[in-house]
């Protein structure tokens, strides 16, 4: 058996030893790189992680609330009851309920006259529909909300039918203090 010639190496000569600046340079590299390779996406996990928890917090404590909550109901919110909140508005707060039969949006707010009128003018009718001493809300709503409507006059109210599935709204207005309304909306729509 004949032995096969390997190629010669050409004289190279021999690699120094690595210096110490050297040798810390390359470690140093090494670690940035690790760093951000590893680290930076793991970051942003912890983050991703952190804000998905809050998030399902937030919705727990939304859909988990059993009366008003101050602030405004979403956009979709208040395009699918057909509840017009204008501006300005204070005192702001709602609460949905869902079920197989009816879905309920209560609102309530305090506003301007004019105001009272854009809100009015949004749903379709005007103050001329408003009956004095008529409190449309009924005792089932006003217990669900929280509301009272004592008998004492300052109540002025309407029921806006619709025919489906546009929702029904019943509106109580507190017009004791002219320049400044409270207005409390109870909307249902069926599903």
């Amino acid at each position: 058996m004949t032995a096969v010639p390997h190629p010669a190496k050409p004289d190279q000569p021999p690699r120094p030893a690595e210096d110490r600046r050297h040798m810390i340079r390359r470690r140093a590299l090494t670690l940035l790189t690790i760093v951000l390779l590893i680290g930076i996406p793991a970051g942003y996990l912890v983050i991703s992680a952190n804000q998905s928890r809050d998030s399902g917090r937030d919705k727990e404590a939304k859909y988990s609330a059993t009366g008003l909550t101050a602030g405004w109901p979403s956009k979709v919110q208040r395009r699918l009851y057909q509840v017009p909140i204008p501006h300005p508005a204070d005192r702001i707060a709602y609460y949905e309920t869902n079920n197989w039969k009816t879905s309920r949006l209560y609102v309530q707010f305090g506003t301007t006259a004019a105001g009272l009128d854009a809100f009015l003018t949004g749903m379709g009718v005007t103050r001329g529909d408003l009956r004095k001493g008529d409190v449309t809300i009924g005792a089932r709503d006003q217990k669900v909300s929280g509301w009272k409507f004592p008998d004492d006059g300052r109540w002025w109210g309407l029921a806006h039918r619709q025919k489906n599935p546009a929702p029904t709204q019943d509106v109580v207005v507190n017009l004791s203090n002219p320049d400044h309304v409270m207005v409390y909306v109870v909307s249902r729509t069926v599903p």
